[in-house]
């Protein structure tokens, strides 16, 4: 895996239910590296912090290689890299084999990942259509937030390197299923073990809980 594009965005301001609304999902690539902080990206502009940035959302990643499938059922937009709010668009990434908890070597940075993305309504406007939510969801092809355990420097070409892999965890791709399609018969099992993974957030655990 490997980064293609370091992101940064500037504070645009929207029209959301007749009220004008600041979001920082406009991002655009830059020339530069972009430090990874604790928290957040340094420079970048996190707008609601109830819903981003914080320690288990320090920074987002998205990978390049599903940028053609929504580049089919978007193809009148105006792409490049940060379509999707990323700080990172990275190549080589899979929802279905990432694992929640494992570790990695992110340039200077070294990461956890944390959680899959939960969309809002300002991914719909970012694509002029609100119904790109559920097929968001339906696709799993969320990208990944994590926390960033050594703060540093991260730039294009960077290897995403495995440091400590969570062989027991639960992917990103079936962190998705319970939230968004969770099914009794089929994913008891599934949910019990994430309830019971400590590396699963907080937050993840609650909306399973009341989802299920």
């Amino acid at each position: 895996m490997k980064v293609v594009s370091t992101n940064i965005a500037e504070p645009k301001i929207i029209s959301w239910s007749g009220k004008e609304v600041k979001t920082g999902i406009y991002k655009s690539p830059v020339n530069t590296s972009i430090y990874l902080d604790k928290e957040d990206v340094s420079g970048d502009h996190v707008i609601d912090k109830r819903y981003h940035g914080g320690i288990d959302k320090a920074c987002y990643l998205y990978a390049i290689d599903h940028y053609p499938y929504w580049k089919e059922k978007y193809p009148d937009l105006d792409w490049n890299h940060g379509m999707f709010g990323e700080n990172l668009t990275v190549a080589g990434f899979d929802e279905h084999t990432i694992k929640v908890g494992s570790i990695y070597k992110l340039g200077e940075a070294i990461v956890q990942i944390s959680r899959p993305r939960q969309p809002c309504y300002k991914l719909g406007i970012r694509f002029g259509n609100q119904g790109i939510i559920k097929q968001f969801i339906d696709s799993l092809l969320s990208g990944v937030y994590v926390r960033v355990l050594k703060s540093g420097f991260v730039r294009v070409h960077d290897e995403f390197i495995i440091e400590e892999e969570n062989f027991a965890g639960i992917t990103i791709a079936e962190l998705n299923t319970l939230m968004f399609h969770f099914e009794e018969e089929k994913h008891t099992e599934l949910l019990n073990k994430a309830l019971n993974d400590p590396l699963v957030s907080d937050s993840d655990k609650k909306y399973f809980k009341k989802q299920n």
